[in-house]
This record gives C-alpha cells, structure tokens and sequence, in this order.
C-alpha cells in the first residue's frame, strides 16, 4: 500500500512540475540580473535595429529555435526599426555565459542603444514579442 502512495506522490508532483514548467516556457519577462547589461555590433556581429533588436540564441538541433526564428522574422518584418539577429550558441560561449543562457532558444530584446530589457527562454508567442517591443521603445 505505502508504495502506491508513493506512485501517487511522485506522479502527482511530476505533474505539478510539467505545468508550471510549460506555463513559464515562452513567456517574456523582465529578469533583475539583465538590469543594465547592453549588447553592442560588436558582441552582436550585425547592427541594431533602429527602435530595438530581437537576439536569439540557437543551437544547431534545437527544433523551437526554427518556430522561434519565424516568429521573430514575422515580427521584425510587421514592426518597422526592429531587427532580428540569430546567434549560434555553440559559437559564442563566452557570451552565453556572461549573459547566463542556459537553454535555446532565448530570446532578448533590447533597446535602441543595445540594453536588455526583457528576456524570454522557450518559444514566444508573437503577442508577447510584440507587446515586449512596446516597453523597449
């Protein structure tokens, strides 16, 4: 019997943790350790957009990083001034470890004058994209 309750008891927190996992997935957020932190050309390997830039960061076999890269191309494409730059993980470590990115896709977006304003790790939805670049203009 005590095995049973037990079953139930990991089974049930299992759950717990897959749906507020998903839930958080994707959502673009302010983070307090991206506070005054800025990307210029030169860590970004392309110029920033006009009013902001959507940075992706992707790997190679990471199937959310392609739904991810067209979103951000549809979003750069409707918003005029805003830019999207992909950057391959794998080839800029030690910008992943000063920015702290920790899974792919992640997605910044930052100002005109490159600070980062909201951070969002899993796929964004296109709504939050846009509404994330209202508060970077």
């Amino acid at each position: 019997m005590t095995g049973l309750v037990v079953c139930v008891a990991v089974l049930a927190a299992a759950s717990v943790y897959g749906v507020l996992h998903q839930r958080r997935s994707g959502r673009v957020r302010v983070r307090g350790r991206d506070g005054g932190k800025r990307l210029g050309a030169a860590e970004l390997g392309e110029v920033l957009g006009e009013r902001a830039t959507l940075v992706q960061f992707s790997s190679a076999f990471c199937a959310p990083c392609r739904a991810t890269r067209r979103v951000l191309a549809e979003v750069a494409g409707m918003v005029p001034g805003v830019s999207h730059v992909e950057i391959d993980a794998e080839d800029q470590l030690d910008l992943v470890r000063e920015l702290d990115i920790l899974k792919t896709p992640t997605v910044l977006v930052l100002d005109a004058d490159g600070r980062i304003v909201r951070r969002a790790t899993g796929q964004p939805r296109k709504a939050d994209v846009i509404a994330a670049l209202g508060e970077a203009v």
